[in-house]
């Protein structure tokens, strides 16, 4: 009887453990690559190739991660860009971390988000895990927009969501209003790095 509880006891303990990860990824492989899809702060901007936080990414994680970034880029272009990327590097993680210059030159919200959405579902159709970073509205104490959120939780994404905002706040990681200097992409890096390892991946 004694053991017939334990055994129980030693399930349930299991069960509630399982029911209490949630982690969104799963683990990615030595030789995994990693897809960072951008503008201007996925590609550097202000700082030397190596200094950009996929380089830095790709250091403390001992994956291969691509640069995609394209300085300018808005939501619109990315979506013809992202499927063409996703063909040709097939990577086992697109880090999706785009809409920042839609939200300086004032686009449609919603029309955003149908774009990252699209961004989304090419990249889940192809069995490509994604992780979103949010990007915060045009305000100095402003947070990720909310759109960002909403994604995250209808596509069950990794979000990353207050990252940003907080570096931009901190003129010591800027290089302008808008961009990182070569501390604010590594501290950018190293936080991505610690939400992959949180939500599975590393």
């Amino acid at each position: 009887m004694i053991s017939m509880l334990r055994s129980l006891m030693l399930g349930l303990a299991v069960f509630v453990l399982a029911g209490c990860s949630d982690q969104k990824l799963s683990p990615l492989g030595d030789y995994a690559r990693i897809l960072a899809f951008g503008d201007s702060l996925t590609a550097g901007y202000g700082v030397s190739s190596e200094q950009s936080y996929p380089s830095v990414l790709a250091e403390l994680s001992g994956r291969e991660v691509i640069n995609a970034g394209i300085s300018g880029e808005e939501t619109s272009e990315g979506v013809s860009r992202l499927a063409t990327l996703l063909e040709r590097e097939s990577p086992e993680l697109l880090i999706l971390f785009e809409g920042g210059n839609d939200i300086l030159r004032n686009r449609n919200p919603a029309q955003t988000k149908a774009n990252l959405a699209q961004m989304i579902e090419q990249a889940k159709g192809a069995d490509i895990q994604v992780m979103l970073v949010g990007v915060p509205q045009k305000s100095l104490f402003s947070s990720a927009a909310p759109f960002y959120a909403e994604l995250a939780e209808e596509y069950d994404l990794a979000y990353l969501e207050g990252t940003v905002a907080e570096l931009l706040r901190e003129p010591a990681y800027k290089s302008d209003q808008v961009h990182f200097n070569a501390e604010g992409y590594r501290r950018l890096a190293q936080a991505i790095h610690d939400h992959l390892q949180q939500e599975g991946a590393l």
